[in-house]
């Protein structure tokens, strides 16, 4: 029975095989952060706490390359500092709210705080505050003692009594002819000012459009005589180019005209010389047979 115990009580101890974790090509080493920060923030108080332009993050990749990527893995970009600056600025927000939130009793132990702290501390304070606007005051309700409410009688109230206003008569205006001759002469001439401001105008939108036809014409006879000039251009480029491309003929078969003449000439010569050489041969030989 004891045997038995034991036997159960004992398991074999069979290990699996340990399978390597994943290693993100973009890891972190402190010595690197460290260096990243530092560089960062340099820039960052030089550009009074402003936002980093892509050359900026690529001075701080070229600093934190110049002491830590020495090979492929640890060749950092300025993508990826900027990304590690992101998530170095989240963890400080985390770390900062656990110190605010605990009333000053505790303290982070995150290697980073410190210096981040001093960079954008002010930034956290500033949007950790919350401003509340007062309350409205609430109304309370009254009792039914105090609320007033309008009596509604059936009866109608007494309308006033109706007063009778006099009407003052019209008195007919005495009709005075010269003044309304006066008048008439003035409407009229008025009338007339009128019509003849409106016929000065018709005149001079009539002026102004006919001034502005003739412009269109003028416009429109340039464009014709440039249009002229310009197939007279084409026509006596096309004639100079045609006599060029007739002349460069003619010269090709003069040469070869020459060149054939020349050849000729050189064979007559060569023929002749021949000929007076083989007569000069004979007269040498003719003495000697005798």
């Amino acid at each position: 029975m004891g045997d038995l115990i034991e036997s159960s009580s004992v398991t074999p101890s069979t290990t699996p095989h340990s399978r390597p974790l994943p290693i993100r090509e973009d890891c972190w080493s402190e010595e690197a952060t460290s260096t990243l920060v530092d560089a960062w923030g340099r820039r960052y108080l030089e550009l009074n706490r402003g936002n980093l332009r892509q050359k900026d993050w690529q001075d701080v990749a070229d600093a934190v390359n110049a002491l830590h990527g020495h090979t492929k893995k640890t060749y950092r970009t300025d993508v990826q500092c900027k990304n590690r600056i992101d998530t170095i600025k989240k963890k400080y927000k985390i770390e900062k709210s656990h110190v605010v939130s605990s009333n000053g009793t505790l303290t982070s132990s995150w290697p980073f705080f410190e210096r981040l702290d001093a960079l954008i501390g002010s930034n956290f304070n500033s949007s950790g505050k919350k401003h509340l606007s007062p309350s409205p005051p609430v109304a309370l309700p009254l009792p039914p003692s105090y609320r007033r409410t309008p009596q509604v009688s059936s009866t109608p109230p007494p309308q006033p009594p109706a007063l009778a206003v006099a009407l003052p008569q019209k008195r007919p205006l005495p009709v005075d002819d010269d003044y309304f001759r006066r008048n008439y002469s003035a409407m009229a001439a008025a009338a007339a000012a009128v019509e003849s401001d409106s016929e000065e105008d018709e005149d001079e939108e009539f002026e102004g459009g006919e001034r502005e036809r003739a412009e269109e014409d003028v416009e429109g006879e340039g464009i014709k005589r440039l249009a002229l000039a310009i197939e007279r251009f084409g026509e006596v480029y096309e004639r100079v180019e045609s006599e060029k491309l007739k002349q460069m003929v003619d010269l090709e078969k003069q040469r070869m005209k020459f060149a054939k003449d020349l050849e000729m000439e050189r064979m007559r010569i060569f023929t002749e010389t021949q000929v007076q050489l083989e007569k000069i041969k004979k007269g040498k030989r003719a003495p000697e047979d005798y």
